[in-house]
């Protein structure tokens, strides 16, 4: 089921009514039974990928149990690594055998190929063909489970929570059930940390008019960018890199700016969304997106960005590497070691796995050159400077707008012809004429443009103004009047411009 569906307002606004008209003590049946309908309705033919979800919850409730009665630390330790080879073993199942299996083709017929590369070209392919015809998986594919990546995190998170004694484990297996399933934040995240959404499962939620209306305004804010920004901006997107060889230039510098807009809106409009929708209910999730794109420098940009994911990672994986406790060298590779990892986690597909890397890149530059970069600093006086932090900023938007090139092509071909003619063309870039055509030859038309245009530059205006504070949190801190005129203008123009003629699923429902 997906946010942006009136099927979705249909059935948020019958679980919020029954849940406030029942006791307390079955809320948790039917937030689960809700949850997984959630899911089911994603493909109802395919009803089989909830059992997936129930046999992670279960595999995950067991183990930890064992683990926390066991006060052996190999025992525990084995137990541990029971539930983490089921975890992870299901995840590569469902989103990376295909890939390995591809993979495994592809290097195999290459081989062939250069083996028999003596009896010319055409004989060679021809051995290679006929490998592959004779290749017991060529036919191999498996649907990828919505959210299984996030759910499958979430519930490892618990399992080693557990396991190194931070947390007790859940007796009550419903609560346990639906901490894993709850229908907010099930398919796309926040990951959530036991430690914050397991009690609020065990807490009365009493109707409070203001968290219904707080909720209300959160979702609302979602919904703007989704359906105005990113579903109208994803149109121009999908037309430029799923054919990059039929464009040159100025087409792939606006179509990657336009996907920097498109998947901050995308994914930060469903967390958004998800913690309105669970915030009407009484709960807290924590916020996924705290304004990245207004970052100095790309280590700070982590700490605003996918929030839930890199503190996930940085607890799970590099702290465990050893972190910065070993050395300058070592901290390097942890780092790039993790984002290389955190890219693979994204998708099956060689080009994640090369934007992982290229911020691990990124992040080791910043490491190897911060002493130098401190001392240019006070040499020149530019401490604190208005100027700089407006460069950095932007640099930091272009550097991160660039590594989403490999992000967004679909190949890594792709990816690398578009690096290659990303300035061709340059000397038209100021012709009105050359600038027209690109805009019309997008998908959109140039009124649609100025929509986007308009659209982002009220985000970036409202994210700006409200400062360290959360967009609607710091509208909610301005005077009646303004409050609502904001939320009217806001749902005037979700009204008028959103797209719901072909509003589409949310990008990270692919991981």
């Amino acid at each position: 089921m997906l946010f942006n569906s009136f099927h979705f307002i249909l059935f948020f606004i019958l679980i919020t009514t029954i849940y406030y008209s029942i006791s307390h003590k079955i809320r948790w049946l039917l937030l689960l039974l809700a949850s997984y309908y959630f899911y089911i309705c994603w493909r109802p033919k395919q009803i089989i990928f909830i059992l997936l979800i129930i046999f992670s919850t279960f595999t995950n409730y067991i183990f930890s149990l064992a683990m926390y009665r066991e006060k052996k630390r190999k025992k525990r330790k084995k137990y541990l690594y029971i539930t983490l080879f089921i975890n992870f073993g299901l995840l590569f199942l469902f989103k990376y055998a295909v890939f390995m299996n591809e993979t495994i083709m592809h290097l195999i017929t290459n081989m062939i190929a250069w083996q028999y590369r003596d009896l010319g070209a055409e004989q060679a392919l021809l051995k290679a063909q006929l490998f592959l015809s004779n290749y017991p998986a060529r036919d191999f594919d498996i649907i990828l489970p919505m959210g299984i990546s996030f759910y499958t995190f979430q519930a490892t998170s618990y399992s080693i929570d557990v396991y190194r004694r931070d947390i007790k484990p859940v007796r009550h297996y419903g609560i346990f059930s639906l901490f894993i399933s709850f229908f907010p934040q099930l398919v796309a995240g926040p990951i959530e940390r036991s430690r914050n959404l397991l009690p609020q499962f065990y807490q009365k939620h009493t109707f409070k008019m203001e968290n219904i209306l707080l909720g209300l305004k959160w979702m609302l804010w979602g919904f703007f960018k989704k359906i105005v920004i990113a579903d109208r901006v994803s149109t121009a997107v999908n037309t430029i890199y799923n054919a990059p060889t039929n464009y040159s230039g100025f087409y792939f510098v606006l179509a990657t700016i336009l996907f920097a807009f498109q998947i901050y809106c995308d994914f930060s409009g469903y967390s958004d969304i998800a913690l309105g929708s669970a915030k009407v209910l009484g709960f807290r999730l924590m916020h996924n997106f705290e304004k990245p794109y207004l970052s100095k420098s790309i280590k700070e940009i982590w700490r605003r960005w996918h929030v839930s994911l890199s503190t996930w990672f940085m607890d799970y994986i590099y702290i465990p590497l050893g972190g910065n406790r070993k050395g300058k060298l070592r901290k390097c590779f942890n780092l790039f070691f993790t984002f290389f990892i955190s890219g693979i986690w994204h998708g099956a597909n060689w080009t994640f796995a090369l934007w992982g890397a290229m911020h691990g890149v990124y992040l080791v530059i910043g490491i190897l050159t911060e002493k130098i970069r401190t001392k240019i600093k006070k040499f020149f006086h530019l401490d604190g400077s208005k100027i700089v932090h407006f460069i950095c900023i932007v640099v930091t938007f272009l550097l991160f707008t660039l590594s989403l090139i490999m992000f967004r092509a679909n190949t890594i071909t792709d990816a690398f012809y578009i690096f290659r003619h990303l300035l061709d063309n340059l000397q038209q870039w100021t012709s009105a004429q050359y600038l027209y055509e690109v805009i019309t030859s997008m998908g959109i038309n140039l009124v649609e443009l100025i929509i986007v245009v308009v659209s982002i530059l009220f985000l970036m205006f409202l994210e700006i103004a409200t400062g360290k504070e959360y967009v609607i949190d710091g509208i909610e801190k301005r005077n009646v009047i303004v409050r609502m005129a904001f939320y009217i203008l806001l749902s005037t123009w979700i009204l008028c411009t959103g797209v719901f003629y072909n509003s589409g699923e949310f990008i990270y429902f692919q991981f």
